[in-house]
Order: C-alpha cells, then sequence, then structure tokens
C-alpha cells in the first residue's frame, strides 16, 4: 500500500537519474459484473448485492499480471500467463477463487467486461502507441499517437515499494484518473497507455478502482537487445475504427439483452 509521507521529492538519491531502463510487474484489476449460475444463488442471497448489479448478478473482479520492460527510449507491456496456485484454481475471477462459478454475465454491455488488452508498445520520444486488443472473440492491432493526459500534480506525496512517489490526477473523456508516479525512475512511462509524467508510474486507479493497476516488484536491470518490440498480431485498424467497432459491438449487446425478458 501506498505510505503517506511528509518527504519532499526534491531530496532524491544522487543515482536517480542512471535508473532507465529494467521492468516492472503489475497487477491489473478490473471490476466487472457476473452472472451467478442459479444452482449457487441461494448461498447468495443473504448478502447485501451490489447496487450496480441486476438480479442474479454480483460484483467480482478480473485479476491478471503484466510486466513492463522499458528503456529510456520505449516501452513493452506482456501479459504474464496465469499459474495455478498450489491447491487452488488458477489466479482469474475473483469469484472462481472464492469457489464459486461466476462468468462474464452474457449480453453485458460493459467495455471492461469485454475487452482485454494484450501487448503495449509506446515509444516515447514519437509520442506513439502500437497495442494489440482482444475484443469479443477478435484480436486488433491499433497503431496511434500515445495519449496525451492532462495530468494536474497533487504535491501528495507517499512512499511505494521503497520509492518516493507524487500523486497525479487527469480527465480523459469521461474517465478520472489518479496516478502515483517517481521521480526517482525518470522516464515518462506506465503500464498501458499511461504515462507522460516526469516519473515512472507504479500505480494508476481508473474511476474509483473501477480499473487499476498496481506495482508489485521493480527491477532495475539491463534490457537485452530485441526484447522491447513492436506487437505484430492482429487485424490492423485505426484507433477511430476500433471505437466505432466496439460502439457497434456493445450497442447490439445492449439491444439483445434489453429484449431478454
Amino acid at each position: 500500500m501506498l505510505r503517506r509521507m511528509a518527504l519532499g521529492l526534491a531530496l532524491l538519491v544522487p543515482g536517480t537519474l542512471s535508473a532507465q531502463e529494467g521492468s516492472i510487474a503489475y497487477t491489473h484489476v478490473v471490476r466487472l459484473g457476473v452472472e451467478i449460475p442459479a444452482e449457487v444463488r441461494p448461498r447468495l442471497e443473504a448478502r447485501p448485492r451490489n447496487r450496480e448489479a441486476g438480479p442474479g448478478m454480483s460484483s467480482t473482479e478480473r485479476v491478471s499480471d503484466v510486466i513492463l520492460i522499458f528503456s529510456p527510449s520505449e516501452s513493452l507491456q506482456k501479459p504474464v500467463p496465469p499459474v495455478a496456485r498450489e491447491g487452488g484454481p488458477p489466479a482469474g475471477i475473483a469469484g472462481e477463487r472464492a469457489g464459486m462459478a461466476a462468468r462474464p454475465r452474457r449480453g453485458s454491455a460493459s467495455r471492461l467486461d469485454r475487452e482485454t488488452i494484450g501487448e503495449a508498445y509506446v515509444q516515447y520520444d514519437e509520442g506513439t502507441i502500437v497495442e494489440s486488443r482482444e475484443f469479443l472473440g477478435r484480436t486488433f492491432l491499433i497503431e496511434d499517437e500515445r495519449p496525451a493526459y492532462q495530468w494536474r500534480l497533487s504535491g501528495e506525496q507517499a512512499e511505494f515499494l521503497g520509492y518516493l512517489v507524487q500523486k497525479a490526477t487527469a480527465q480523459q473523456g469521461s474517465s478520472a484518473i489518479e496516478a502515483w508516479f517517481t521521480p526517482q525512475i525518470p522516464i515518462p512511462g506506465g503500464p498501458a497507455s499511461y504515462g507522460g509524467l516526469p516519473g515512472m508510474i507504479l500505480a494508476v486507479s481508473v474511476d474509483q478502482g473501477q480499473e487499476q493497476y498496481t506495482a508489485t516488484a521493480v527491477a532495475l536491470t539491463g534490457v537485452a537487445e530485441g526484447v522491447i518490440v513492436k506487437p505484430t498480431e492482429g487485424e490492423r485498424v485505426t484507433r477511430e475504427r476500433y471505437e466505432q467497432i466496439v460502439a457497434e459491438k456493445l450497442e447490439e449487446l445492449r439491444t439483445v439483452g434489453s429484449d431478454r425478458p
């Protein structure tokens, strides 16, 4: 957890400027709605229901691990394959880890329920991003300018994973974003498309935790040549075309869901 401090970020160690390449492991959490099979609903009736969940629904999480490999000029985020835990099921839906046969709800019109980021390559100097995304079983490859977040520095500081971090906030469309970055790693990077701050982002929360990236380990070691490469698999589309496809498919799901008795 972030530990708030009264220390100034100006008191950085002299070795800060050498911390310009390595890797960061993040946990990615997405809160989503799941459909609860009829056979397990009686066990849940006594529990409070999330206000946003409908009949037979419950709010839970999709949890995954990613790794960000970075240099002074570029970075690549890759998913980490899930590993079965000893004596339990693989990491994944939080409800499944608790022994509940939860599944993403049918006809869900939530984008977070249906979209998964594969790899994300960022070129800092050029301000570009190439990412693969899976949406409703299709894989897309999108090359575009990196989002320009209008960050506001709050001056609020903390300690996280042994690094001094500072809070920044931004509004991107309808989403409220909170990020914690460290100037001790002077790279304008972060998980997914997040970045553009005077230091690496170690934690991001979107819409009060609807989506979160939280660093779990930092390794400031050399990066082998050829490790940071652009993703190449997927149907090539522009960002505009991809957003159009997503909007159309989500509207179809809403329509199908509203037709159900």
